[in-house]
């Protein structure tokens, strides 16, 4: 094992902690078990101390206090591209993340980590699920959950289902046996730089030390085009092997295709992990029931008389709003899009747009809405009704006066909530609080 690559071989490391989100904290956890005080590093700390250790802000003392550390362990949104990573590496002192360096230290065969532009939380919380209802204990990391290395009293989980984003997939030195990719589209190019390396960054999951399988959506091009070329062993999940369906699918509840096809790479997952009893259709049937789908994702918040309102405030790119309207394909949709602008081009949700058949109407929503509607303006012309709102609420009571009987107010930006709110979840409360003054939500379906 290469030195400093492992939570174990750190314990009498200077180490630095850059970075003080739940991963970070969940650094500090671990390294003062073993009995290390690590530097505490933040751009922009909250407060002066955590837990009785001073924070260091980046710029004004913190990166010199990690140039004198053995050893970095950073957060995931501090971009591996920034030149004080490669000041610090050129210094030859590691830069590492948390979930790589625990991946070096526990027995893998019973591990995945799923990862995707979009789908990779619902797919992560799917497996779980599943496994969880079959009679095993497994517990999930990542983005949702937490991080596994946090010190904790329970036993050791039967499996461990990790969410892994583009940002920890370029700190890992290794991989589990199986990993899966559910999808592949342009995102988070202000981290990565560029989309060949964001797609680059992503698809090296695959090929990391210790990878035997990588399950795959076999129905995205951009996946089937760079990995058909990787030399990886890849097992497609297709919808025309039928997959794509099946009453253990209709078990979950989760509306739409793409959330078939991450319930169908979900169960390729367990397959592919030796789990037998996910090869049999009635204990997967009956393993799905009580499956809540994750906050803000396809969501329905409730109805106003017969109009449906659904919070996708997670939908921070492309794909997931083309899907959110594939999902609602049969019904009348007034869509809402539109936050901070991250450079991404827009003309394939103008194109899904015009694929519609039934009455549609865009609203776009500040800081990038006004773009998005440009770009889908060009793409479905006068056929398609494309207004500009000032803020959020005033954009639902555009929706709300529009809205037919049957039909969706569907909040799916297509970008992130940076500027305007403080995450998602704000964004959500947000639209859930304008729907409530266009009438009285209940839950009672159409």
């Amino acid at each position: 094992m290469s030195p400093l690559t492992s939570w174990s071989a750190l314990a009498s490391a200077s180490v630095g902690v850059w970075g003080l989100g739940v991963e970070g904290t969940a650094s500090l956890h671990l390294l003062r078990t073993m009995g290390n005080l690590p530097v505490l590093v933040d751009d922009q700390p909250t407060v002066s101390s955590l837990e009785g250790v001073d924070i260091l802000p980046t710029e004004r003392g913190g990166l010199e206090a990690l140039l004198a550390c053995d050893v970095v362990v950073k957060s995931p949104g501090i971009s591996r591209y920034r030149p004080e990573v490669a000041q610090l590496e050129r210094a030859g002192i590691p830069v590492r993340g948390g979930l790589g360096l625990w991946l070096e230290d526990v027995p893998l065969d019973r591990v995945t980590c799923i990862t995707g532009t979009k789908g990779k939380s619902t797919t992560t919380a799917i497996a779980a699920h599943v496994l969880n209802r079959l009679g095993y204990d497994a517990k999930v990391g990542g983005n949702i959950g937490h991080p596994p290395w946090e010190p904790s009293t329970e036993p050791d989980p039967d499996f461990w289902v990790i969410e892994t984003s583009s940002f920890q997939v370029p700190d890992l030195t290794n991989g589990p046996p199986v990993v899966a990719v559910t999808s592949l589209s342009p995102d988070h190019l202000d981290w990565h730089g560029s989309l060949e390396r964001y797609y680059a960054d992503k698809l090296s999951l695959c090929t990391k030390p210790g990878v035997t399988t990588s399950i795959a959506d076999g129905t995205n091009t951009a996946l089937r085009i760079r990995l058909d070329s990787s030399g990886t062993h890849v097992q497609w999940v297709d919808e025309g092997d039928g997959t794509f369906e099946g009453p253990w699918i209709e078990a979950l509840g989760l509306p739409g295709l793409h959330n078939a096809r991450n319930a169908s790479i979900a169960r390729a997952v367990l397959l592919a992990m030796g789990v037998e009893e996910a090869g049999d259709d009635a204990q997967m049937a009956a393993a799905a029931e009580g499956f809540v789908g994750l906050p803000s994702r396809c969501r329905s918040i409730g109805h106003i008389g017969a109009v449906e309102f659904v919070d996708d405030s997670l939908s921070t790119n492309v794909l997931p709003a083309q899907a959110a309207l594939e999902a609602y394909g049969d019904r009348a949709v007034a869509l809402l899009v539109g936050g901070h602008d991250r450079g991404l081009d827009y003309s394939p949700l103008g194109h899904a747009v015009a694929r519609r058949q039934m009455p549609t109407l865009v609203i776009t929503i500040p800081d990038n809405g006004p773009r998005i509607g440009s770009a889908i303006r060009e793409i479905v012309g006068d056929d398609v009704t494309v207004v500009d709102a000032a803020n959020l609420e005033e954009a639902v009571a555009t929706a709300c006066g529009w809205a037919r009987e049957g039909g969706v107010v569907l909040l799916s930006p297509a970008a992130p909530s940076f500027g305007r709110y403080a995450d998602y979840r704000a964004r959500a409360r947000a639209f859930s609080e304008a729907a409530s003054k266009c009438g009285v939500l209940t839950g009672s379906p159409i």
